[in-house]
């Protein structure tokens, strides 16, 4: 079971470990426990201390997404690290946090790698499909590289070219190689199921008093100017999601420089569009910025680019940013189930109960 166990999660939650205690014993009813609420939750307790027995095996004989987090300080090693430092559980719920390298393959041979989809990139005719083989098998070094070293993005990036080329295709890659889902279905079967109660919950809000209420009122009387798509509610949505959880929106760019800003999405306007309009409908397309550098551009919409700059968090593990936390939470959360078992904040589980009342 451990072993199973592990295939899915190094580091199941407390409801991971429910469900396959109630797996087992329905699989096998003569497993189950007489005088128990389900019949497994002696299993449940068991399958924990299980799996932490697995893991310290793991641990020993090398196995780096578990070892990373093993053989800290101790009586027998007091130079090593305290047990509480740089600790690499995975954060976000991801489930590929810090894989082995492939079977029969070490860092030389996977740079070597590397370095053939860097030049595979720079062809006029590139090879699309050598390129995702590639980029697949030299997954865990990237990984490695982004968790132990925390490069700088830009020169991450040039590093890796193919996370550039065809960034649609490649950061959703990614994304699903870290979470094991697909990006762009998810986040817009949740989104689109999730749009009419969420625009409900704005227009309440905007019929009151007070700075939140009269920013909501401004983007919502944008929208109603629009033809309605779902394009445009999409973007509304979006762009009103924050201002909803009190933590306002970015500050633009008017004010501040692309060398000074951690993460922005940028927009071309089109012509005749309203310069004064605190969100563009109509843009012909986005780029997406992340310290200070244009890591992604031509982005058709601002809803496309926002789930790319969630994918691009994700691919290169990087923290939220900090006037947006609530937002990115939210999103990873509820749009994509990605539960990394932590309490919601007031706010965001005053809005998942908003949510679920009208379900």
């Amino acid at each position: 079971m451990a072993s199973v166990m592990h295939t899915f999660k190094a580091y199941p939650s407390d409801r991971d470990v429910g469900l396959a205690a109630e797996a087992l014993v329905t699989t096998h009813p003569c497993l189950k426990e007489p005088g128990s609420t389900n019949g497994s939750y002696g299993w449940k307790t068991s399958l924990k201390f299980k799996m932490g027995n697995y893991r310290t095996k793991l641990a020993r004989s090398g196995c780096v997404e578990v070892s990373v987090n093993a053989g800290r300080r101790s009586v027998n090693n007091p130079e090593r690290e305290h047990p509480h430092s740089n600790i690499k559980r995975a954060r976000r719920a991801e489930v590929n946090y810090l894989p082995n390298f492939p079977r029969g393959e070490d860092q030389v041979s996977l740079e070597d790698m590397r370095v053939q989809i860097k030049n595979e990139v720079e062809k006029t005719e590139p090879n699309k499909v050598m390129i995702e083989k590639l980029m697949q098998t030299t997954f865990a070094l990237r990984r490695h590289e982004i968790v132990q070293d925390s490069p700088m993005v830009k020169n991450f990036l040039e590093k890796w070219p193919a996370l550039r080329f065809d960034s649609q295709v490649s950061i959703c890659a990614e994304f699903h190689r870290v979470t094991n889902i697909n990006l762009r279905n998810q986040f817009y079967a949740e989104l689109d199921r999730h749009t009419p109660r969420l625009m409900a919950l704005y227009r309440q809000k905007a019929a009151r008093t007070g700075k939140i209420s009269e920013a909501l009122r401004t983007i919502l009387n944008h929208y109603d100017l629009q033809t309605p798509d779902v394009n445009v509610k999409r973007t509304a949505v979006l762009h009103a999601l924050p201002v909803y959880l009190r933590k306002g929106t970015q500050n633009s760019l008017r004010h501040s420089t692309l060398f000074d800003t951690p993460v922005a999405l940028l927009t071309v306007v089109t012509d005749g569009a309203s310069q004064t309009s605190p969100v563009h409908f109509t843009s012909s397309s986005m780029a997406v910025v992340v310290e200070g550098d244009l890591v992604l551009r031509d982005i058709p919409g601002f809803s496309d680019a926002f789930a790319l700059l969630f994918g691009l968090i994700y691919a290169l593990h990087l923290d939220y940013p900090r006037k947006l936390v609530h937002t990115f939470t939210f999103v990873q959360k509820i749009f994509m189930g990605l539960d990394d078992g932590k309490p919601l904040k007031p706010c965001l589980h005053a809005l998942k109960n908003d949510l679920l009342l009208k379900e």
